[in-house]
């Protein structure tokens, strides 16, 4: 089969939309982390709690989204109206500091108070971008594409969140994360940059040649999780409960890498460690994605895995800046050539003309059960974690590498799983 070349316009809005939006996606799973723990003083129970209600959030979002878009027909609109919405919410948090809250509601806590209120944020947040990245986007990538050229697409979509992490590491650089002022900014202008891209969409993405479904708007919500639906299409589902199981591993470490960096090594110097393990990692994810064109998906996501597995084990033996950046650059190979090959085989898998509505399940198997299942488990591994005193009085935990231990355990089944499937089926995940 010949391969379908992708157009010069098709890379641009992919890359631009996809960068973008990972960007707003880091500093949400990555460093809104570290905002609620430097600013408001949040425990590793807070941080979980926000996790999981941001994952419910998204994917109850990416469900009724998903399937709306299937219904009429239409990809572009929530895209580029949900990037200007995402935008706009994310400006929001600018407001939120000690002082602010304190002066506008004196009898409360503020710490207290904060950390509610961007955990309430966070989920209006994450409706906004769910709405445009996870449930329309994704559904347009995989209309745009087919089996020839879904692997090299979605190595460009996976190695954007890296691209992302590299862009934020390096802004971030010019900010002292202690001070509410330097937070202020980086919302302005993260939130501002969202804005303008939703508005450039309407001149970029181009729209799907698709039918508005006339059937019901309810069945269209639940098809996805129809018995009868899993029934038909049994590969893709026992791919999705794989993509379980990887990213519980994920989003059991993920939440507290940045603090495990910084408190916990000591690492000021960290993005200056972490900035050529990403470009590497970027690099690599991107020529995987050809490699799952070639080469399939059972030995593409095994070579992940065991990248990823070895990764966490150098994390958790090594403490000195070379280990730990070969550990890094392993873990995030692993990861994000992990997430290409798993996203190009469930997009393969997809019934066609249904991606809007298959969106809901994918979002369960990446967002909903992993963002519940992993911090928590996270968080029961760091409940004897040593702690801090801070300036005012309060404690802050200090996160340690029993993360990554716990990490590589939902890998286990994972693997065999998939080398027992490899050896008997030749890789029909």
């Amino acid at each position: 089969m010949n391969q379908t070349k992708l157009s010069s316009k098709f890379v641009t809005a992919l890359v631009l939309f996809s960068l973008i939006g990972q960007i707003a996606w880091v500093v949400e799973n990555m460093y809104l982390n570290v905002f609620i723990y430097k600013i408001f003083h949040a425990s590793a129970a807070d941080i979980s709690a926000m996790v999981a209600a941001s994952a419910i959030a998204a994917t109850l979002t990416t469900i009724l989204i998903g399937a709306l878009s299937d219904r009429m027909g239409k990809r572009k609109a929530f895209i580029c109206g949900g990037y200007l919405l995402w935008g706009i919410s994310i400006l929001g948090f600018a407001w939120l500091d000690m002082e602010n809250l304190s002066a506008a509601f004196p009898m409360a806590s503020a710490a207290s108070l904060g950390v509610t209120l961007v955990i309430a944020l966070d989920c209006i947040m994450t409706f906004f971008g769910s709405s445009a990245n996870d449930a329309a986007f994704n559904a347009w990538l995989t209309d745009s594409t087919d089996p020839t050229n879904r692997g090299s697409a979605e190595g460009i979509n996976a190695m954007m969140p890296l691209v992302a992490i590299l862009a934020v590491f390096g802004g971030f650089m010019a900010f002292d994360l202690d001070r509410p002022q330097s937070w202020k900014l980086i919302f302005l202008i993260i939130g501002a940059v969202v804005t303008v891209v939703g508005a450039m969409g309407f001149f970029l993405i181009r729209e799907p040649s698709l039918q508005p479904r006339r059937d019901g708007y309810l069945s269209s919500i639940l098809h996805g999780f129809h018995p009868h639906t899993i029934r038909q299409n049994p590969a893709l589902y026992a791919c999705l409960v794989g993509f379980v199981l990887f990213n519980i591993s994920i989003q059991i470490f993920m939440p507290y890498l940045i603090l495990y960096y910084e408190v916990s090594l000591g690492m000021e110097n960290y993005v200056l460690v972490m900035a050529p393990a990403i470009i590497l990692a970027s690099v690599a994810t991107a020529l995987w994605g050809k490699a799952y064109d070639k080469k399939g998906f059972s030995f593409t996501v095994i070579c992940s895995l065991a990248a990823l597995a070895l990764g966490y084990i150098v994390l958790y033996f090594f403490r000195a800046t070379a280990p730990v950046f070969i550990g890094s650059l392993l873990m995030m190979c692993g990861y994000l050539c992990g997430m290409a090959v798993f996203g190009a085989r469930i997009r393969d898998l997809t019934p066609v003309g249904l991606s809007g509505r298959f969106q809901g399940v994918r979002i369960c198997s990446q967002v909903l059960l992993p963002g519940v299942i992993g911090p928590w488990i996270g968080k029961l591994v760091l409940s004897g974690a040593q702690t801090v005193l801070n300036s005012d009085g309060t404690h802050s935990f200090i996160p340690n590498a029993n993360v990554f231990l716990a990490a590589l355990i939902p890998l286990i089944p994972l693997a065999l799983l998939l080398i027992r499937r490899a050896a008997t089926k030749k890789g029909s995940v």
